[in-house]
């Protein structure tokens, strides 16, 4: 059974700003996948600011794959 921080953690791109500070993003994977991604606390706490274009890093869960955290704007 995996531990609760066993996250993969990747480098991905904004593609589309959707409601609810909620994005696509775009995976460096060679299928380009497009994953459904939320804000984390700690950026929305700070009002980071994330627009189509930014690279962010991005963590998904093993469990789920459809979607992803934002955690880090670059």
């Amino acid at each position: 059974m995996p531990k609760q921080d066993e996250k993969f953690t990747f480098e991905a791109t904004v593609v589309e700003a959707l409601p609810n500070a909620m994005f696509k993003v775009r995976l460096p994977n060679e299928q380009e996948t497009e994953v459904l991604a939320y804000v984390s606390g700690k950026m929305r706490m700070h009002y980071i600011r994330i627009l189509p274009g930014d690279k962010v890093t991005v963590e998904i869960s093993p469990y789920d794959l459809s979607k992803a955290r934002i955690t880090y704007r670059h």
